[in-house]
Parts: C-alpha cells; structure tokens; sequence
C-alpha cells in the first residue's frame, strides 16, 4: 500500500530510445501495477482509510487484468492477496461476489475464469480475445478429444440436461478418483477440463472452490461468442500487458499472457512502437531493450508497503523479479522441505520501491494466530532491517485481522526475524 503521494514527472515523448535509471523503472513498474490508487499515508498517519467497496476491487482487477488462481490456502488463497497489497484491508466477501465465488452461480457474470497468465480470473469481456487459445488447445490435444469424444459427449449432454454443475456433481460411472488421491482425478475431471479449456465449457464462478461449469452455447450472450483472430489478439494481449508492466522487455510483455510464439510478441511490439504506443527505452542495467508504455508518466517517488502472493504481477515472471529487483524468487511449496531455504509459502515484501524480504506466512486458524515461520532481509538492506522491520510490521498486524486472527507470532527463524519480532510488540502472541 502507499504509504505517501507521489509527484509525477511529466511523460516520456519523442525519444528516439529514452534512458530509464533503475529507480525510475521500479516506480514506473509499480504505478502500473495500481500501488498508490489508495493508501494509508495519504490520509495522515493515525488516519483511517477510506472502506474498500467494491468499486475498488473492480479497479484492481481492470488495472491487472486478471487475479491469477491457486489452490494453496495456507495464509490466504492467491487471488485475495493482490487487491490487499494494493487497497489494504478489505471486506473478501465483496471480491467473492465480484467473482461469482460467494454463492451457487447460475448465469455467468462479470467475470469469468480462463487460461491467461495460467488459470486466472478475468472480465467476462476478455472472453473473445482470448478464445483463439481455446482452437490451438483443442489442435494441441486431438488425440485426447478424439480418444474422450464419447464420455465428452455424454458428459455434455449432462450438462445440457442438469445445468451448471461441478464436477463433483455429475453423475458417471467414470466420475471417481484414482488411488493417487487429491492429484489423481478420474477421466470425467480430465475431460471437463479439456473442455474448458477448448471452449465447450464456461466457468461462472466457483462454489467451495471448485468451478461451476455451463455449456458456452448457453451461458455465453451471443456478443461474446466470437472469437478475435489469433494477429489482432496478440497485438491487443500485448498492449495490455504494457500498460500492465508501465516498462517491459519482450520476455516481459510476451509473459504477462503467457504467449506461445516469440516471433509474434515481437510483431505485436514493432506494430505498437510504429502506432507511437510503445517507445524504446534502455533501462541501466537490464542489459536488455525494454519498451515504455507511451501514456505512462514516471512517479518521483513510490512509497509503498506491502505483502505480495507468490502469483502477483509484480514478481511473478522470475526473471523480471531478478532483473528489476534484484531478487531471486521461488515459492517453495514444490521444494522437499529439508531444501526449503525460506520457508513454504514465501510473501515478497515491499517497501518504498524495493522488494526489501521475503517472510512465510501461515494462518493457524484453530489457534487464532498468524504465524511468520520464516522471515529474511535481503542482504542489500541488512544494514536497515530494524527500520524496514518498522516499516512492514503494520502490514503484518492489518493481515491478521484481515483474517480474523488475534495476534501475530514469529514462529520461525531466519535473518529477519528478530527486528521483526521486535516490531511487532507488545502485540506479538
């Protein structure tokens, strides 16, 4: 969140190839990605912020595009993490109606879910753009439609004839799990899903968790069946993402929607710099060409403070995490525990323009604590990790009663932890 105002500087215009410090790229970088729409600091320290409707959320979702799904619930599921790092606390039954998450979906509503980033949530808008993927799925899997053409056909009419259904709910005799438990899912899974993802199936919002599908012919309106040509798409996928990124290199832009073909990032990007959308930049130290989004102005100063989900835009194309930040990223949870360096569900933390520390989070709802069961300074800040400590510890308490937790515990080690748990008393439990 922000902690402060920003002065802008004005836009970037008629450079041939501007020049970008460091700094200014990383502030560049988060005034794109929302940090600064709303904050502590900017109503006065004591102050309270204003309520996050759902105004807000919607503002967040349109800013990133989509709020990239993960099943991992060990703090908090992925998907809520974005809008607290940007708006603060907020109410998650608002984000759950926006999504259709809250209550049994019967028609699709202003969001729905696709493969973007990976599995994301997106505006239901966004369906024709994206829908040239759902061909190339269905031309990359033939065999398995062809294989599955009969069970697709009967779980189809299935579906025709009980409705939005998930999974879980529909009854075939192939409908059972394998032996491998949780990750072993049957045939009926694997189909479903196949056909959601080549089109056939539309999510209209989730119920436990688990998606609720419908037939596309009858629960998409017919404005939005479709479907933009794979060119005009790619040209468009790209834009966003770089009014997403603020400034970006091709890896960077070609990331954001997880293009397939390079040679069509980079058609997309020559058309947008000769439209005067993009302009060429060299950013110190990227060692790299980037491209700044040409109605992007450059902040003087970003004064944030926040937790980030492992899925935020802001860190999760790795190599853009290294390059901008400095910081070597994994989450963890698929490393054998005896290799985990930082924990398990590791939280980039923000503060000012820098990811300063990385810190492992788990809710222990049972227990009614928030548990940091790791918590580590990057080196480059070592010198001030008690001012940096200061400067998180609020943010720290705000997401344990964000999630109706009592107290915060520092249950692990790592190079942070002292100057953390020191700023976070006398609340500590």
């Amino acid at each position: 969140m922000l902690a402060g105002g920003s002065a802008i500087a004005p836009r970037v215009v008629g450079m041939a190839r501007a020049r970008l410090s460091a700094a200014q790229a990383r502030r560049v970088a988060f005034a794109a990605q929302g940090f600064g729409v709303q904050g502590l600091g900017a109503h006065g320290l004591g102050a309270s912020p204003p309520a996050v409707g759902t105004r807000q959320l919607s503002g967040v979702v349109a800013t990133l595009g989509l709020l990239q799904l993960d099943t991992v619930n060990v703090f908090e599921r992925s998907h809520y993490l974005p809008p607290l790092a940007r708006l603060g606390a907020y109410d998650r039954g608002l984000l759950d109606r926006l999504v259709a998450h809250d209550r049994r979906p019967r028609v699709l509503g202003r969001t729905t879910e696709l493969w973007a980033h990976e599995a994301a949530i997106v505006p239901v808008d966004d369906v024709p753009l994206l829908r040239f993927r759902a061909d190339r799925f269905r031309a990359r899997q033939a065999d398995q439609f062809a294989a599955q053409a009969t069970l697709m056909a009967e779980l189809r009419a299935i579906v025709a004839d009980r409705g939005p259904s998930t999974v879980g709910e529909i009854e075939h005799p192939s409908n059972v799990r394998g032996p491998g438990g949780w990750w072993d899912r049957g045939d009926v899974y694997h189909a479903i899903h196949a056909m959601f993802r080549a089109g056939e199936l539309v999510v209209l919002g989730r119920q436990r968790f688990e998606r609720v599908y419908d037939l596309a012919e009858r629960a998409l309106p017919e404005r939005l069946r479709h479907v933009v040509p794979q060119e005009e798409a790619t040209v468009e996928l790209v834009r966003r993402a770089a009014v997403a990124l603020g400034v970006a290199t091709v890896d960077d832009l070609r990331d954001y929607h997880r293009l397939a073909y390079l040679a069509d990032a980079r058609r997309a990007i020559d058309a947008l710099v000769d439209a005067g959308e993009l302009l060429p930049v060299t950013v110190d130290g990227w060692g790299v060409p980037a491209y700044l989004h040409a109605a992007q102005r450059i902040p003087r100063r970003i004064d944030a403070t926040a937790l980030l989900s492992p899925f935020d835009p802001i860190v999760w194309h790795r190599p853009r995490a290294l390059r901008m930040f400095d910081f070597h990223y994994r989450i963890s949870i698929y490393t054998p525990a005896h290799e985990r360096e930082h924990g398990y569900y590791v939280l980039p933390v923000v503060v000012g323009d820098e990811v300063v520390g990385r810190i492992d989070l788990k809710s222990d709802r049972q227990a009614g604590v928030l548990r940091v069961q790791h918590a580590h300074v990057e080196p480059a800040f070592a010198e001030r990790s008690r001012a940096l400590a200061e400067r998180i510890a609020p943010r720290i308490h705000e997401a344990a009663a964000w999630q109706g937790l009592e107290s915060v515990a520092i249950a692990g080690p790592g190079s942070w932890a002292a100057d953390l748990a020191a700023a976070l008393e006398p609340r500590v439990g």
